[in-house]
């Protein structure tokens, strides 16, 4: 009855304040308590008194307290109950003399749970010392469940001020608080975007709490619970499965909890209250997630872990609502969030309807990352824990170049975020005015702006971006995002097509450049402690020679009659580029006997990752037609450091002097060779280290499809001479020159 009622306060057309006031007085009269107090977390970490039946109303709004202090702090901070008869002798009793409550001896509160967080606390009180029972302590943690839900969405508008002091929305803008956190990570692939939240593994959608018949949920709980553990015994049974291992550890884990009395005991217990089974097992999975949020042992994590995907699955039994991701009917503005993803499993997406990505774990050298970039799907990774504070259709804004999302955004950060997406619109019409025009500095340099490429999806920003042609195509990403080896025949094409829509734009294809964090699926590699400096590219190549020769194959084929250039990943040695240009000699005598038409002009190349080559550049440079700097790979290798260890961000500036004496180094041999050269990675994507790399000599650099126009903005305000004059006085004097281009863009108005 007290819900139902509660349900018809909510929904009556007043104003907030007096329907909190309305549902306080409510709990107070069907609990037998003097006191009803409601409390909400606001944004700074502060509970709020928001309404209250008994306690000084003039304390409304103005008594707060802190997570952890007094009671209510107490409940918040182990978001567990807590019911004394003499709440002013337990140690954590916070007097505050404006509510007026010395006069009450016993307490109860609970927390209000939402996502796995809690988000308020509900408290009654008495004047006597009273004990209270384990049902009432029920009753109370459903009706805070059923708030927590009302307060969760958007159910309370403000239609007048029911405070002195109140701007009309100030109640709603304090619950959206409430609602609304930041989470930081890092930017994975640029953009922002707004949207609704669709988590990968959907969570199941309960639509009705309040039981009609307590007996039938029974029912249908002991029968789904027993569904479950032949769910889990089938597995284990199974035989694939059947073997030990620690997949059959986890298995034997999950069937342990499924049989866990005590789990199966308080799912039984939230029935008998009066919730729905599928209502009762939510209401234990938030209990369960609030207790793992403040657990920091590992070990305990996962087993916590383990128990909210066994509740997941007694979700689906409960309700039938079991759909794959790609199978959903999705908003127009998805924002996906999962735990990782794979490439296929991002692909297998709307792609008109799909906004962002955000996902807890992952790096930005990841292929769901890389591919998200091919995409211009701004991505966030590393934002740990968020699928415990979001539910499915929550309004989000992912911001891919701070690695910031912000969950049931406030309005300040809707309008700031507003403003940023009107700022980047006027800066895209900008670089579009820019599409047709070539890259030529103010000193009349022209500058060859190339784009990285990896899937048919990249194609079309050759016309986009005005680009002069792809100066990395990364060959492997078709590998990386099939299920089994690409057929000759679905190489050739690819390749084909590519060639194709380039038209007369040069393509330079890299060869299979797989091995490091880019494993293939069908492909058995060996782990290895540190993989960026393993067994990858070139060297994994000449080791299954049929790769490469399967692969060289389908290029020559693909490019018969037009211009093919290929390079070679990971080279460290020359010997290693002499195996490998003999490979594509034989694959080239091998086309002739067959009598098919070979590339009207062949060039092939290297790409420079590996510092041991630079020092082999002038026996190098006479056997090679060009030469491109992996710019990632060459810094982390020339500094010895991890580029996925966080630490190490923003540890070593690129525009060093030891960075630029190298680049210079390079780029002055192949000048002395006459041999062409490149930059390609995140050197060439930031105008300001593209400044720096066009003082130092180089005239071609290949970039993101999203960096076109920033640079070619830079580029066209840029007096090369002036770069140049930086640049080499900080190579001489062994000096850092970011501050000195800084300074150099900005008296000449030059953005970057």
């Amino acid at each position: 009855m007290l819900l139902r009622r509660l349900r018809e306060i909510m929904a009556e057309p007043k104003d907030t304040q007096a329907r909190l006031d309305m549902v306080v007085r409510a709990i107070a009269a069907n609990m037998v308590a003097e006191v009803c107090s409601l409390y909400l977390l606001r944004a700074n970490g502060l509970l709020e008194l928001f309404a209250t039946e008994g306690l000084n109303p003039e304390a409304i709004h103005q008594t707060h307290l802190k997570v952890g202090e007094g009671l209510v702090g107490l409940i918040a901070e182990t978001a567990d109950y807590v019911s004394l008869p003499d709440a002013q002798a337990h140690p954590h009793f916070a007097y505050r003399p404006e509510t007026g409550e010395e006069i009450y001896k016993s307490l109860m509160g609970v927390p209000m749970l939402r996502g796995g967080r809690v988000i308020g606390v509900l408290v009654v009180q008495n004047r006597t010392m009273r004990h209270y029972e384990e049902e009432e302590v029920e009753s109370l943690q459903t009706i805070a469940m059923l708030l927590a839900e009302v307060v969760a969405s958007e159910a309370l508008p403000e239609t007048k001020p029911g405070i002195e002091g109140w701007t009309p929305s100030g109640i709603s803008a304090v619950l959206a608080e409430a609602r609304s956190h930041r989470f930081l990570g890092r930017g994975m692939a640029e953009g922002i975007a707004f949207g609704k939240v669709v988590l990968h593994a959907p969570r199941v959608d309960i639509t009705h709490i309040i039981a009609t018949d307590v007996r039938a949920e029974r029912v249908l709980l002991d029968n789904s619970l027993q569904d479950l553990l032949k769910e889990v015994e089938g597995m284990l049974s199974s035989d694939k499965l059947a073997r030990a291992g620690e997949h059959r550890d986890v298995l034997e884990a999950y069937q342990m909890f499924a049989k866990d009395r005590g789990w199966t005991n308080r799912l039984r217990e939230a029935v008998e209250s009066g919730l729905t089974a599928a209502a009762a097992a939510e209401r234990v999975q938030m209990e369960n997630r609030a207790r793992m949020q403040r657990v920091s042992d590992p070990y305990l994590r996962e087993r916590l872990q383990d128990l909210d995907d066994l509740s997941n699955r007694l979700l689906r039994h409960l309700t039938g609502q079991i759909q794959p991701p790609g199978s959903l009917q999705l908003p127009d503005d998805t924002i996906v969030l999962a735990r990782n993803m794979g490439p296929t499993e991002l692909l297998d997406y709307d792609r008109s309807k799909l906004k962002g990505v955000v996902v807890e774990e992952g790096s930005d050298t990841s292929h769901v990352a890389i591919v998200a970039r091919a995409l211009e799907i701004p991505m966030v990774g590393g934002a740990a824990y968020i699928l415990d504070w979001v539910e499915p259709g929550d309004s989000i804004i992912l911001d891919g170049e701070l690695g910031a999302v912000y969950v049931r955004p406030t309005e300040d950060v809707i309008a700031a975020y507003t403003e940023r997406m009107a700022m980047r619109a006027r800066k895209q019409a900008q670089f579009d005015a820019l599409r047709g025009l070539p890259a030529v500095t103010r000193d009349g340099l022209a500058i060859r702006l190339d784009i990285n490429a990896g899937l048919i999806v990249d194609l079309p920003h050759l016309d986009d971006t005005g680009a002069d042609g792809i100066g990395l195509f990364r060959t492997e990403l078709q590998f990386l995002i099939s299920a089994l080896f690409p057929r000759f025949e679905v190489q050739r094409d690819l390749y084909g097509r590519v060639l194709d829509v380039a038209g007369n734009r040069r393509v330079i294809f890299r060869t299979l450049d797989v091995g490091a964090d880019k494993t293939l699926p069908y492909l058995r590699q060996r782990g290895e402690e540190n993989p960026a400096l393993g067994w990858r590219g070139t060297r994994l190549a000449m080791e299954r020679p049929s790769l490469l020769k399967y692969q060289l194959r389908a290029l020559l084929a693909a490019a018969a009659g037009r211009e093919l250039n290929l390079m070679f990943p990971m080279i460290s040695e020359i010997a290693e580029f002499r195996q490998a240009r003999a490979m594509v000699d034989t694959e080239l005598e091998r086309l002739t006997r067959q009598g098919l038409a070979p590339p009207a002009t062949l060039n092939i190349g290297t790409m420079l990752e590996v510092p041991s080559l630079v020092w082999q550049l002038p026996h190098l440079l006479p056997l090679v037609d060009f030469i491109s700097i992996g710019s990632n790979d060459l810094m982390q290798f020339f500094y010895a450091y991890d580029r996925e260890n966080p630490k190490f961000a923003g540890r070593y500036d690129s525009l060093s002097a030891p960075s630029l004496q190298l680049m210079q180094y390079i780029v002055q041999q192949c000048d002395l060779h006459r041999v062409p050269v490149s930059v390609c990675g995140e050197l060439a994507s930031r105008p300001l280290e593209a400044m720096a790399l066009i003082g130092l000599g180089y005239r071609s650099l290949s970039m993101s499809p999203m960096s076109i126009g920033p640079v070619k903005l830079m580029v066209m305000n840029l007096n090369a001479a002036g770069a140049a004059e930086i640049v080499t006085r900080g190579v001489a004097l062994n000096q850092p020159v970011r501050e000195q281009l800084v300074e150099f863009a900005d008296r000449n108005n030059i953005p970057y």
